[in-house]
């Protein structure tokens, strides 16, 4: 009996794959087909009549089937399929990149509500990589459970106005130490998860030692609260004419922004490494 991707893709295809799936992923794989067959794919016309068009209230909505929809999932075993036990022995499941790559494919049949239905959803996919690759015990105890649990959102706060910003060398925030807290400043540019209400954290990379010699250890990562006095979000962004809410890409403005030491991700200078370790193999 032929697997039920096979419906989706081909025989031809899923023969090139299927001899490296364990039972595990071919099992899993085969219910979040039926998932998205059963409850996603009828959910997408609901989430989008739930979201109001009303410009100020559609960014403070949280879409009630979707977190319908989280409940579900979770049940069956179909959540936070992105991290890989392999390399996060902790908080991870068992699949490899490959047997996730398929699932991702089938999740982007259904829109932006398919992965948030399972927790495997952008920017929030990449942030918890690291904070469960490089943060520390409170770190993760603090927002990296939460995050896995589905309880809040994230944004990742790399890219800059009128800088090229695919070369993270160029990003010109500052991060500084001040005593005992951290200042950062700052002007953000397309920044994804930044408009969601559910959004508790930003990780901010910026530059901390403009001076260094090497060019790959001018930059650190911080987490900063979305709540944090001296964070304002100034606009969503809209690509091709949507505004992706409640979600949203955003231009944020980061003044005297003040966290504690803590905050910071693995250490001074640790920037480009960690935004490398992130976006390496593609989890945006």
């Amino acid at each position: 009996m032929s697997h039920p991707i096979v419906e989706l893709t081909s025989e031809a295809s899923w023969a090139m794959v299927e001899d490296k799936f364990s039972p595990y992923a071919k099992e899993t794989l085969a219910k979040l087909i039926e998932f998205l067959e059963d409850e996603i794919l009828p959910a997408v016309r609901v989430a989008h009549a739930q979201l109001p068009t009303d410009p100020v209230q559609r960014w403070k909505t949280v879409i009630p089937i979707i977190e319908e929809l989280k409940i579900k999932a979770k049940k069956l075993g179909l959540w936070n399929l992105f991290l890989s036990k392999a390399h996060y022995p902790e908080h991870g499941v068992p699949l490899t990149n490959l047997e996730y790559a398929i699932m991702a494919e089938v999740l982007g049949r259904g829109g932006y509500i398919a992965p948030q239905a399972v927790n495997c959803s952008a920017p929030d996919t990449g942030n918890m990589e690291v904070l469960a690759r490089y943060g520390s015990t409170e770190q993760q105890k603090k927002w990296l459970v939460p995050l896995l649990n589905g309880e809040i959102r994230s944004a990742f706060a790399m890219t800059e106005k009128n800088v090229a910003s695919s070369d993270a060398t160029n990003i010109r925030t500052s991060i500084r130490r001040e005593g005992d807290e951290i200042v950062i400043n700052g002007h953000k540019w397309w920044i994804s998860g930044a408009g969601d209400p559910r959004t508790k954290l930003h990780l901010v990379m910026g530059k901390s030692d403009s001076g260094n010699k090497s060019t790959y250890n001018q930059q650190s990562v911080v987490i900063v609260p979305a709540d944090a006095p001296g964070v304002k979000v100034i606009r969503p962004m809209q690509v091709f004419g949507y505004d992706d809410a409640p979600e949203g890409h955003c231009e944020i403005v980061y003044e005297n922004v003040r966290v504690p030491l803590g905050n910071l991700v693995l250490g001074w200078g640790k920037g480009f490494e960690i935004i490398q370790g992130r976006l390496g193999h593609a989890f945006l």
